[in-house]
């Protein structure tokens, strides 16, 4: 009874200070992930007042979140948007990939953290928040912008990649071998292509079959569907997050809508406790000296970030300025590149790579925002000033060609 008690009373003061910390980023237009990740280092092992007994709690809800963002990430897409978005932008997928997956296999290797730790490593500064990005581009007012859809077709290859990368990851940081790995591949990529072609063909039965004019019924039976996915697909050693995804692909139309909007509480609930959970697992001291690789692997990637989106755009036909935007846009980093080092975490990879990461997706998460207002402001004025510095490198010139044409005038005169 004591235990019990206890629990309930970590676990309630998690939820409230969750709240408040979550009331207190809004107040100032930031994202609450910073704050959900400094609450879980205040209590976890080595800050000020470490849990006990809801620990297994919380690593029971902070898996419900992982599960429940993918869920979500899903269902923000049909099958047939997936399809036209790959054909259309996978080239700028590909130099997503490139300018921003390589920073960080390079500095994992460089750091003496073997090759799995830099596949890990790679996909934290790969992807970029969906969520934190969605949000900043509604505070700013740019739904409607031109790059704006550019935006999100980055953002939607870097979800299906997320499909065949997690399943790899997952493989790596189990330790299992080439053959074991390439079947969990072919698992992974087998189940996806079924469950794109099911939903293409059959995703109006499948959503009639869910379908409940009851929000409890429906509920349950989305919610229940997806765990039950999510658990097969990891007995399947295939990724647990990669099922939920396909889950929420596989739903579309009104069943979609009315998924997203009864679950986006939940979603926020467990998905903060997961913030929380990967706090509660990191040694505050350890990351005072990782804290100068996270910030200069933070500013590199940042500057990637904006090259990405600036050429996507150019090659979509935007503006000069809509360009910087696009590019200022997708700096941040949050939920999933926790995920993914969280998976390393979880197998005791690189003791490392947990605080490194935690402070990287700090600094992002707190930058994000600001280069996606400021990135275009900045571009003008330094264009601005270096075209007046070369107007002012020809100023010399022209007193001379005054001269010879007064000389001219004046003798022709004559």
């Amino acid at each position: 009874m004591h235990s019990s008690a206890v629990l309930l009373i970590e676990f309630g003061s998690i939820i409230l200070g969750l709240g408040l910390l979550g009331r207190f980023a809004g107040r100032f237009g930031l994202s609450p992930i910073p704050l959900y990740l400094l609450a879980g280092l205040a209590f976890g092992e080595g800050g000020l007042l470490p849990l006990g007994a809801s620990e297994e709690f919380v690593a029971t809800g902070a898996e419900i979140g992982v599960i429940l963002l993918l869920l979500m990430l899903g269902l923000e897409y049909t099958a047939g948007d997936l399809v036209t978005n790959l054909k259309s932008h996978y080239p700028a997928g590909l130099v997503d990939c490139a300018f921003n997956a390589l920073p960080g296999a390079v500095a994992a290797l460089l750091m003496g953290w073997g090759p799995v730790a830099a596949v890990v490593l790679a996909g934290v500064t790969w992807i970029s928040s969906s969520g934190v990005i969605a949000k900043v581009l509604g505070d700013l007012g740019r739904v409607g912008n031109r790059e704006t859809p550019v935006i999100l077709s980055v953002l939607v290859l870097e979800d299906l990649a997320m499909a065949v990368y997690l399943p790899i990851v997952t493989a790596l940081v189990a330790g299992a071998g080439l053959m074991t790995g390439s079947v969990t591949l072919a698992i992974a990529l087998g189940a996806a292509g079924i469950v794109l072609f099911v939903a293409v063909r059959y995703g109006r039965l499948i959503s009639r079959f869910v379908s409940s004019d009851d929000p409890e019924k429906l509920l349950l039976v989305v919610l229940g569907l997806t765990i039950l996915v999510a658990g097969v697909a990891q007995q399947l050693q295939v990724s647990a997050a990669v099922g939920a995804f396909l889950v929420g692909i596989a739903l579309s139309g009104e069943v979609a809508e009315g998924a997203h909007t009864l679950l986006s509480p939940l979603r926020d609930l467990f998905a903060a406790v997961f913030f929380v959970f990967f706090g509660l697992h990191t040694d505050p001291a350890s990351i005072p000296p990782v804290l100068l690789p996270a910030l200069a692997l933070a500013v590199l990637t940042a500057l990637t970030k904006i090259a990405t989106g600036y050429w996507a755009a150019r090659r979509a036909g935007i503006s000069v300025k809509g360009r910087w935007r696009a590019g200022g846009a997708l700096v941040a980093r949050g939920e999933f590149s926790i995920v993914i080092a969280g998976l390393a975490v979880s197998a005791g990879i690189e003791p490392s790579l947990g605080p490194l990461a935690t402070a990287y997706v700090l600094i992002l998460v707190i930058l994000g925002p600001l280069t996606a207002r400021y990135t275009e402001s900045i571009a003008t004025r330094l264009a601005r000033r270096r075209d007046d510095r070369g107007k002012a490198d020809r100023l010399p010139d022209v007193p001379e060609q005054v001269r010879r044409t007064a000389d001219a005038e004046a003798s022709v005169a004559d």
